[in-house]
């Protein structure tokens, strides 16, 4: 199952648990697999890290936020792929192209996990860039608050790149972004791709 917790933070239950950007958790199950996708405070909260992990809980991030994290952290890049048991984590570019929150040189990602036959895409914090044309997913995590990030209608136009069979709106309700930001991009959404709105777990 998916659960969206707020912003840009989901957990993934399956054969594994996994935890994307968790932050502003109430509390959760101990997760396997944390993955943070850059070193903003809204997506790398070692507080946060600390209330769901485990003796052996593994972190994937890129190098920017190691030297904030303790345990069994593994770096990686864009374009790099850690198996982790049934689990697949691959690391994709996540960047701005007209805002300068998010340098491409920085090397945030965004990560493609697959998992019990499924593959997921998290976008991170990013716009609508050429290498999500690459990008193949059943269900896919987009940035709709524009700001630092895309906008719903950008998202809109990257779901007709990627062509999951749903997509969920994220990065909106708590920093920048709101509900009219998730049904806009609903509106949008190019024929025969879902779109979910979560409610907050």
């Amino acid at each position: 199952g998916v659960h969206w917790l707020g912003h840009a933070s989901f957990r993934l239950d399956g054969s594994a648990t996994i935890y994307i950007d968790p932050w502003k958790l109430h509390s959760g199950r101990p997760a396997d697999v944390i993955l943070i996708t850059h070193e903003h405070h809204d997506h790398l909260s070692p507080e946060d890290i600390a209330k769901i992990t485990k003796l052996d809980t593994v972190v994937i991030c890129p190098q920017s936020c190691v030297g904030t994290l303790r345990g069994d952290v593994r770096p990686i890049q864009p374009g790099q792929t850690i198996t982790i048991g049934e689990v697949q984590v691959r690391a994709v570019p996540a960047y701005n192209t007209n805002k300068p929150n998010h340098p491409k040189e920085s090397g945030h990602v965004g990560y493609v996990v697959q998992m019990d036959g499924r593959k997921v895409y998290h976008a991170g914090d990013t716009d609508l860039i050429p290498e999500m044309a690459d990008i193949r997913c059943d269900v896919a995590f987009l940035p709709v608050g524009g700001t630092y990030t895309m906008n719903a209608e950008e998202a809109a136009e990257a779901l007709a790149r990627i062509r999951p069979q749903v997509a969920i709106p994220m990065h909106w309700g708590e920093v920048v972004g709101s509900e009219r930001d998730a049904k806009r991009f609903q509106e949008l959404a190019p024929e025969g791709v879902r779109v979910e709105i979560l409610e907050r777990a």
